[in-house]
């Protein structure tokens, strides 16, 4: 399985219950204005290490440049599947090309294994 086919799995949601959550949508009643105000208190809280909190936020808010901080920051503690999800939430595809070459390649090997 090649990168390609392995993104059109993930995104076609053939994957088990559990493996990564796709689905993540932001709240679509906020205003601008309560964005804003929750994007800085995301911003804040991330800035002082509370990466799960700004996670919840972001997330709430759909903002993609803190999504793709979150998956920074699962990135750097090896979490490759939660950062995808993040990267993916963040429609961030410079970030998720790698993961998904990286990912089919771990599927590949243990296929023929």
């Amino acid at each position: 399985m090649d990168a390609d086919e392995f993104k059109k799995v993930v995104h076609r949601h053939e994957i088990p219950d559990g493996f990564i959550k796709v689905t993540d949508r932001p709240i679509g009643t906020l205003n601008p204005e309560q964005k804003v105000a929750l994007n800085r208190k995301g911003n804040v809280l991330f800035n002082e290490g509370n990466v799960d909190a700004a996670r919840r936020i972001f997330v709430t808010t759909g903002y993609s440049d803190g999504l793709t901080r979150v998956g920074d920051a699962y990135g750097k503690k090896n979490e490759d599947l939660t950062a995808l999800k993040y990267y993916v939430l963040a429609n961030n595809a410079r970030k998720t090309g790698p993961l998904y070459e990286k990912l089919a390649h771990i599927v590949s090997v243990m296929l023929k294994e």
